[in-house]
């Protein structure tokens, strides 16, 4: 009897070992999952990632107490198909967040008449099917029309804009709705200031109060939860509150960064006082690149080639910590090459829920290189639109196009590479060298700036492993129905639901779908 006993005892602390090495502690029940996805912060904005300003000290602690990844990348340089990705743990061409124009740009203003699909499986319905509590805080970018809203796909609370930010007329197109849940509270602007002279806004405070208080709720009630944290004051029009309004050396964009930075302590240290850390995964990243045509008024992309709207790696590598006291060991610094879509397979893995079936993921679990630093090669695909520009494998990336700022948006003021320049290579026009690929070695030559020779043996053995993985990608893959082809007037925030309650409907115009121009 006794041995048996001891055999018992010995074999539940196997499974509890294998349970928590897997993330699921059977005592603690399921985790808890914060998200944290910024707009338009660049990989050299933080402190942890060498900038000289140092005004990040949360994330800084953040990643002092976590695991800070040096290669980790967005599925695409521009808002909504990275967010749409995210959510999916797919490429865009997959989840359908592209137009078909060629090699172009595309999100989801508010004349877009297209929004993530319903055959998407997000991964908050995942969680809210398995018990979880969700709540999105800010900006959300998947579709503005109500079959596209938040809580149609899995999420159960949701304070925050369909859109981004920007100012309108109100006449000809309208102000951006504030939604509370499944119906509007106002207009940015009109009901939530937003000073577009001084840059003064209270929006970030209310956002983190809004994490704060769902954090607490949910703590109180022992319910499971996802929290989808996504301001967006580092986009332009930048704005941050009175309280950081001048304190930054890198002006109103630092001022910003400072303010969630702030935040991101606020939202930690809540966890530690209702000492619910221990059972809460945190990562924190940002959508794409810093928005390098903005000039002084965007981000640090560090060392990296252009940024935002490009394939280069300033566009498309991210900032990205993970934290969970306890399982996550302190001060780890990874160099496994990973990805937004990777947060999908890693919450369903942490949580013990199975992937949905027939459906083909891009994202891979990092629960092993974030519980046992695991690290191993793998591929990762630069799709700018529709077409795929670049193939990362090992250390070498390959460039089959090369595109710096198309003339139409050089002509309303931007350029991607400002004081940037690559001979062949941040090219003014759509550039094709797939018949013979540019290479870069990525640990010699981070900033893309040295072509590897075509002659040489490197190149010749590189491309041929490059070919092999890029066939293998073009094997599976498979196009989902393009969502960002269409535009319409009419399908603008007008009249959002709930518009009635307090005297913000506007009428709309008739229905004239039209092909949407993309510039980007």
């Amino acid at each position: 009897m006794e041995m048996r006993d001891r055999l018992v005892a010995a074999l539940a602390s196997v499974v509890l070992f294998v349970l928590s090495v897997r993330g699921f502690d059977a005592r603690a029940g399921k985790p808890n999952f914060i998200v944290m996805i910024m707009d338009d912060m660049g990989w050299g904005d933080l402190g942890c990632y060498g900038n000289p300003a140092r005004e990040t000290p949360n994330l800084d602690q953040m990643a002092a107490e976590g695991m800070l990844f040096t290669d980790f990348y967005t599925a695409s340089a521009i808002c909504s198909p990275s967010r749409a990705s995210i959510l999916t743990g797919r490429l865009p061409v997959r989840n359908g967040f592209y137009s078909t124009q060629k090699a172009r740009n595309s999100y989801t203003p508010q004349e877009v008449v297209g929004g993530i699909a319903r055959s998407e499986v997000l991964f908050s319905e995942m969680l809210q099917k398995n018990g979880y509590r969700n709540k999105i805080v800010g900006k959300w970018h998947l579709g503005h029309r109500p079959q596209y809203l938040p809580l149609q796909h899995g999420f159960d609370e949701w304070f925050g804009a369909p859109n981004c930010h920007y100012k309108y007329d109100n006449k000809y197109i309208p102000n951006i709705p504030v939604f509370r849940d499944d119906h509007m509270t106002g207009r940015y602007y009109e009901d939530y200031e937003i000073n577009d002279i001084t840059g003064v806004s209270n929006l970030t405070q209310i956002y983190i109060q809004e994490a704060l208080n769902f954090i607490e709720a949910q703590a109180s009630k022992k319910q499971p939860f996802l929290l989808y944290w996504t301001p967006d004051a580092t986009h332009t029009p930048l704005y941050a509150s009175a309280k950081f309004r001048g304190k930054s050396k890198r002006g109103l964009y630092g001022d910003a960064v400072m303010e969630l930075d702030y935040g991101v302590g606020s939202i930690l240290n809540k966890l530690k006082q209702l000492k619910i850390d221990g059972n809460t995964f945190v990562f924190f990243s940002s959508d794409n690149g810093a928005a390098t045509y903005a000039f002084t008024e965007g981000g640090s992309n560090g060392p990296f080639l252009c940024g935002k709207q490009t394939t280069f790696e300033g566009g498309m590598r991210e900032p990205a910590i993970a934290w969970w006291p306890g399982k996550i060991k302190h001060s780890q610094l990874s160099s496994q090459v990973a990805t937004l879509m990777d947060i999908y397979p890693t919450l369903m893995e942490l949580a013990d829920i199975s992937l949905p079936k027939d459906v083909f993921f891009d994202g891979q679990s990092l629960v092993a290189t974030l519980l046992n630093a695991s690290e191993y090669v793998r591929p990762i695909f630069y799709y700018r639109g529709d077409m795929l520009f670049n193939l990362r494998y090992g250390d070498f990336k390959a460039h089959f196009y090369t595109w710096d700022t198309p003339k139409e948006s050089q002509d309303i003021g931007y350029h991607y590479c400002p004081g940037q320049h690559v001979e062949g290579v941040t090219t003014e026009n759509f550039t094709d060298y797939s018949h013979r690929p540019l290479l870069f070695h990525l640990g010699r030559d981070p900033g893309e700036k040295f072509i590897i020779e075509f002659n040489s043996v490197e190149y010749r053995e590189t491309i041929t492993v490059i070919d092999r993985v890029l066939g293998e990608h073009k094997r599976t893959l498979e196009f989902g129905e393009p969502q960002l082809d269409w535009c319409d007037l009419a399908v603008q925030n007008w009249s959002p639901p709930g518009c009635e309650k307090i005297d913000r409907c506007k009428p709309a115009p008739m229905s004239r779908p039209y092909r949407c121009f993309w510039p980007y």
